[in-house]
Formats: C-alpha cells, structure tokens, sequence
C-alpha cells in the first residue's frame, strides 16, 4: 500500500482559491461571488477531510481574481476562509476574509412589511459580531438575523 498522498482538488496555474470554507456555507458562497455563470473553469469541493474544521469547502477559479471588497463578502457566511492568489502554480499570498461593516444587495430581509419586500431597492445591512456570532441587520426595518440563518438573494 503507497504512503503517498494525492490531491483531492487538481492544483491551479493561475487564478484564486478560496480555502476553509464551512461545509454548509459553500453553495452560498458561491452564489454571493456569483462565479455559478463564469466562462472559465471552477472547481469546487465540498465536504473534504479539514483539520481545523472537520469538514470544508474549497473554491478554485482559474485565470480570476477578485477585488478584495468582493471576497470579503463571503465572511458573511465563512469567516474561517482564505483566499490564496495564484500564479504559475505558486501561492503568491495568503489572505484571511475580513468582514465588511456593510453589506449591500447579498441579503434579503426576513420581515415581510420591510420597504425592501415592497419597493425595488437595494437591501443594505449593517455587519456586527465575529466568528459564529456574526449578525445582520437592516438598514431601512432594523430587523436583525444571524448571518449563517440569513436568505441570500
């Protein structure tokens, strides 16, 4: 029996990885960045063996790079996540999401008399908490919801 170990996701050239995704949040993930209609290739990984988390998620994106502002998005709903840029198949830097104080037209709001279910406007929430206790709230009702419970548009 071999001892070596094989990659459980093809390595990338050029692009962006987006590692330590929790299992669970990675299809919002995805929809958040919007990389479900990209013409160049994805690769995503779900549920692989992860020593901090148990189980993960991983995003890979070749020949892409994103704003920070837009990957920062994603700490939302994955605040465990790190974004490598690649080139020639070397990391050539390491980032950890941040979370943004604001988030504008990634969630919708859960109370049905809020102006935003009503009116058609841009959904804006204010950002608090860290880690697994991060909260939204909405600008216009102030109608607050855990992040990891809230509907992604």
């Amino acid at each position: 029996m071999s001892t070596k170990k094989e990659l459980a996701v093809a390595a990338l050239c050029n692009g962006t990885v987006i590692d330590h995704i929790p299992s669970q949040a990675l299809f919002k993930c995805v929809k958040i960045l919007g990389i479900e209609n990209m013409e160049t290739a994805v690769t995503i990984g779900n549920n692989l063996e992860s020593s901090k988390l148990g189980r993960k998620g991983i995003i890979k994106i070749a020949d892409t790079y994103f704003p920070e502002a837009a990957i920062n998005r994603i700490a939302l709903l994955a605040p465990t996540a790190v974004v490598n840029i690649i080139r020639n198949y070397e990391v050539i830097e390491k980032n950890p999401v941040k979370l943004p104080a604001s988030v504008r037209n990634i969630v919708k709001c859960d109370n049905p008399k809020c102006i935003t279910n009503n009116e058609p406007m841009a959904t804006i929430f204010e950002v608090d908490g860290t880690g697994e206790q991060i909260e939204v709230t909405c600008h216009y009702c102030g109608h607050s919801i855990a992040a990891s419970k809230a509907t992604i548009k």
